[in-house]
């Protein structure tokens, strides 16, 4: 068993220079078959992942993945392939394939490599790399004194769907035929444990988590076990609600998926093919004035931080709204030229959305200003269309009169519509979540249909 374990331990990365090599010969491969340009990105990741419940082992796991993608071009002619095979005989089948594929495609005048003026001339190290020595055996006990500590916190919580700790690092490289070749490590390690709560029949389940690139800036086990506790125990007692329309305070990691929603309806492939309900909106008020959404890829150590996007373009602070107005939108190469636009430098994603509060309001003092409404703490389903802004939830949550929490509630559903969901904000919290890649407190909405009874 000790062998088995000491196996799983995470594995050290392939050297830069062996990725360097592998594009450079993939590059090398394109021109000789061929291609008028090409780019090609090699990634490798090594991971470990424990999930304990009841204080027994249920999944230990050890992933090792490699791969290699690259793309082609005749002309505006594109054609892709992959492969997670690194010897030489395999790079020549995959470029062979993505041939193939261009050779048979029809030219799309939009196609190509990113502009070489718009490529990473520096590349900063963003402070995105703390690997952690962690055997099987430390990822076991943290595990369990996660959930343990979860277990320990009242005699209501009855049963565990498990604590969980992960550790990931991984080297992705990218580079082109314009002569661009960039690449950096990662890493990432969480600490996570979800428990059921039980009382007089009802039974009621809730999770913690923390995620952070150095593993100094998870959350202790201990406390990470309690609050998820803790979130279940409130939950007890719930109730429904009959149809009204109230105000709706959305918690901070609930928040950040509108502000989501948001990015999806900016997005340069959603606004060409005019399948957005913020189309032609740029330079116009989209939210009311105290809302500034910044993006932030150099941001040290954040979770979601680049110094070049995936096409390797250079990434750049940015302001996305400012006092409320649409600044800009979230474009690739191919979505800029199809807008007679420039890239903004998000091909992959945006890096590290800021959502600056709107006054010193934490939960306390949000809940004041909610005054009577409900307070959203989990939502479920997909129920949001980007084209028309409709929006519909399942939810659960508090009912809050006067500023006070009255009772939990849930089998309810919350609806209303994107567009005036953001121009209907009245507050954004200061006590800010940031395990991810969009900062953000709670968000007050003006108004919302709650269907109940």
């Amino acid at each position: 068993m000790t062998e088995s374990l000491e196996r799983s331990a995470t594995m050290p990365l392939p050297a830069r220079e062996q990725l360097e090599t592998l594009v450079a010969d993939i590059l090398a491969e394109a021109r000789a078959q061929g291609a008028s340009a090409a780019e090609a990105a090699v990634s490798f990741g090594s991971a470990l992942s424990v999930a304990v419940r009841l204080g027994e082992v249920e999944t230990l796991e050890h992933h090792r993945r490699r791969g290699l993608a690259v793309t082609v071009y005749f002309g505006q002619s594109r054609g892709s392939a992959s492969t997670a095979d690194w010897r030489q005989a395999a790079i020549r089948d995959t470029v062979a394939s993505a041939c193939a594929i261009a050779r048979h495609t029809a030219a799309d005048p939009y196609a190509g490599l990113a502009d070489p003026e718009r490529l990473a001339r520096e590349i900063p190290d963003l402070d995105l790399y703390h690997p952690w020595a962690l055997s099987a055996e430390e990822a076991i006990e943290l595990a369990r004194e996660c959930e343990a500590a979860a277990l320990a916190m009242d005699p209501r919580i009855r049963n565990s769907e498990g604590g969980g700790v992960a550790t990931h690092a991984g080297f992705g490289l990218y580079g082109n035929s314009h002569g661009f070749c960039g690449g950096y490590p990662t890493t990432r390690h969480s600490l996570s444990c979800s428990v059921i709560a039980q009382d007089n029949g009802e039974m009621q389940r809730n999770h913690w988590y923390s995620v952070a690139r150095d593993r100094v800036g998870l959350e202790a086990p201990i406390a990470v076990g309690q609050k998820a506790a803790q979130r279940s125990l409130r939950r007890l007692g719930s109730r429904r609600l009959g149809t009204r329309q109230v105000p709706v305070l959305f918690a901070p990691e609930l928040a950040r998926g509108l502000i989501g929603h948001f990015i999806a309806a900016i997005r340069g492939g959603a606004l060409y093919r005019k399948a957005s309900f913020l189309l032609d909106r740029l330079g116009t008020p989209v939210f009311p004035e105290f809302v500034t959404i910044r993006e932030r890829p150099h941001l040290l150590g954040a979770l979601a931080s680049a110094p070049f996007d995936s096409e390797g373009v250079a990434t750049a602070d940015r302001h996305l709204v400012e006092g409320g107005v649409l600044q800009g939108y979230v474009l690739d190469s191919y979505s800029a030229r199809r807008l007679g636009m420039t890239t903004t430098g998000n091909a992959g994603g945006t890096h590290n959305l800021i959502v600056e509060p709107s006054g010193p309001f934490g939960h306390e003092a949000l809940l004041q200003q909610l005054d009577t409404g409900l307070w959203v703490t989990e939502l479920l389903g997909h129920g949001v269309d980007t084209v028309t802004g409709d929006y519909s939830r399942g939810a659960s949550g508090f009912w809050v009169e006067q500023g006070e929490i009255q009772f939990p509630v849930h089998e309810i559903t919350i609806a209303g519509n994107l567009k005036e969901m953001f121009t209907g904000i009245r507050a954004l919290g200061s006590d800010v979540d940031k395990r991810g890649g969009i900062h953000c407190g709670s968000l007050l909405l003006e108004r919302m249909t709650v269907a109940g009874e």
